[in-house]
């Protein structure tokens, strides 16, 4: 477990090295091959495995928690009526089209000659989107014309937005991953989707759950593993890197996110009956925690989670967490230091680094126990 003499609040204690060739820029040929650290927190042991082993880590009963949010080709490419070419990143798809209509939806914008209010950008099948407001800092509020919506399809993109965004939209994939989506052997926006992945509105995916496949699922539900989903919209700000000096200024941006009652009352179960609740991703971390913290019990909600969670952090829910590999110096590796305790994770990195894992949303895994 996470250790009190362990905590450190500067910025720095949470940086580590890592050769730019272990930054993975593509997934495994088959994603439940990628390789699996098991970091036991009460033996103090590392373990080697592959993810498609990690059913052999669980008891029967146990709840694997999983977000089921679905990436939406957020990047679009397009040019102002003086030629210039705009790239917008739309960080708020999810935002009701009712809402957007008057207040935009808010987009990084990158621009040779910047941005202004009141613009038009002009995309190849004719769309067209009007700058609201320049926010500054990278930051405008678009609103976007030119949509085809049809029937409406839970399954898929069913707003003005989501038909424009899926019929010229590109994955939007980490600026860490330094190639142009589809510029490899790979499909992106099948590669960088979760299995789970059913409700649109993410612009990054919810990393630790791109390892799974049909086969492990079935699997784990053989070996009478629960199974749970809540939706997290993983937003942009998920790469963001801590700008302050003590830990404890930073301000965690929002996600909106979705507790459904089935899955609450699923957790509040697992927890009566003595049955450990495994998270996949931090993303599930973050909501699980919050809604606890939030109301005192785990409980059907929905709204923003801005929960930021660092060393001297309390868990009341989350027994054992699946992960990626993060960033140095990011709220993710704060979050998983916190969870079990940093001297061990970057112990656990460095030894990742020596054996050449591969890092961040497309490398290998790690299981906290």
């Amino acid at each position: 477990m996470a250790d009190d003499r362990d905590l450190c609040f500067r910025i720095e204690d949470y940086e580590f090295e890592l050769p730019p060739e272990l930054i993975a820029q593509s997934p495994a040929p088959r994603r439940e091959h990628s390789r699996l650290l098991v970091l036991d927190r009460n033996r103090n042991t590392i373990e080697h495995s592959r993810f498609d082993r990690i059913v052999n880590f669980f008891n029967r009963g146990d709840l694997l928690v999983v977000n089921d949010t679905r990436v939406v080709r957020a990047r679009l490419i397009g040019r102002k009526e003086s030629g210039g070419r705009v790239e917008l990143l739309v960080l708020d798809p999810f935002k009701t089209e009712e809402a957007a209509q008057g207040e935009g939806y808010r987009c990084l914008v990158k621009a040779s000659k910047g941005i202004k209010s009141g613009i038009s950008i002009h995309f190849e099948d004719g769309t067209r989107a009007e700058v609201l407001e320049a926010m500054g800092e990278g930051m405008a509020a678009v609103r976007f014309q030119g949509g085809q919506s049809g029937k409406p399809d839970p399954q898929s993109l069913d707003c003005q937005l989501f038909d424009i965004l899926d019929r010229i939209g590109q994955v939007p994939l980490p600026p860490y991953i330094e190639r142009k989506p589809g510029a490899c052997a790979v499909d992106d926006l099948s590669c960088y989707q979760t299995q789970f992945a059913r409700k649109p509105g993410a612009v990054a995916a919810p990393t630790a759950g791109l390892h799974f496949s049909a086969d492990l699922l079935e699997a784990l539900e053989a070996a009478e593993v629960e199974i749970a989903a809540l939706t997290l919209h993983v937003g942009y700000g998920t790469f963001a890197p801590i700008r302050c000096g003590d830990i404890r200024d930073h301000r965690m941006h929002s996600e909106y996110f979705e507790l459904s009652a089935d899955t609450a009352k699923a957790v509040t179960r697992a927890k009566r009956e003595g049955r450990r609740v495994f998270a996949v991703g931090t993303t599930v971390v973050r909501t699980l925690e919050w809604v606890k913290a939030s109301t005192g019990k785990v409980t059907a909600i929905s709204g923003f989670c801005n929960h930021y969670i660092y060393p001297g952090y309390r868990f009341e829910v989350v027994d054992r967490m699946v992960t990626n590999f993060h960033l140095p110096g990011s709220s993710l590796i704060l979050l998983v230091s916190a969870f079990a305790g940093r001297r061990k994770i970057l112990d656990a990195y460095a030894e990742a680094v020596r054996r050449k894992y591969r890092f961040f949303s497309y490398g290998d895994a790690m299981l906290i126990l």
